[in-house]
């Protein structure tokens, strides 16, 4: 019984404070407008309680009321403060990999240009031998340059190698 008690015990003992205050006047030995105005008196104490308990009651309420609102605000400032941590965190990560992103796009593109120019260095050459080498046969040694020069970086140099083979034979 005292685990189910939940503060109520207080009020069932001044209820039974009252109904015993009420039994005791009623069998006192007074007149009857004596008792009527000791219950009157007792009625107006009793209301007087209750209203100044229930005011304290309410203030009590308020407090709390005010303290979690204070504690709410609290947390809503400091999940302002986190998400804006967070979003600041995730921009600099943003910038971070479009940054990473632009220098790999960059180096690829140095690399495509620095291939073709070899590409490009090693057709001319291809076919700068394969005119200039006046032994062999000539229609072999030019189609062999031919293809090297149109063809991508394998066919260059099975350019080259045409263009040798032409010279040997």
């Amino acid at each position: 019984m005292a685990d189910n008690d939940n503060g109520s015990g207080f009020g069932w003992f001044l209820a039974g404070l009252g109904v015993g205050a009420l039994v005791g006047v009623l069998y006192a030995p007074k007149s009857g407008r004596e008792t009527r105005d000791d219950l009157t008196m007792s009625a107006q104490e009793a209301k007087e309680r209750a209203a100044q308990y229930a005011q304290q009651g309410l203030d009590k309420a308020n407090t709390y009321v005010d303290q979690g609102n204070q504690a709410a605000g609290e947390y809503v400032d400091r999940g302002k403060e986190y998400y804006e941590k967070g979003r600041s965190q995730w921009s600099q990560y943003v910038e971070k990999g479009k940054s990473l992103v632009q220098d790999q796009q960059d180096k690829v593109s140095a690399a495509v240009d620095a291939g073709k120019s070899a590409y490009t260095a090693a057709a001319t050459a291809a076919t700068a031998a394969a005119s200039g080498s006046g032994s062999g046969t000539p229609s072999t040694a030019g189609a062999s340059g031919g293809q090297g020069s149109t063809s991508g970086g394998q066919g260059s140099t099975s350019g080259r190698q045409g263009s040798t083979s032409g010279q040997n034979n």
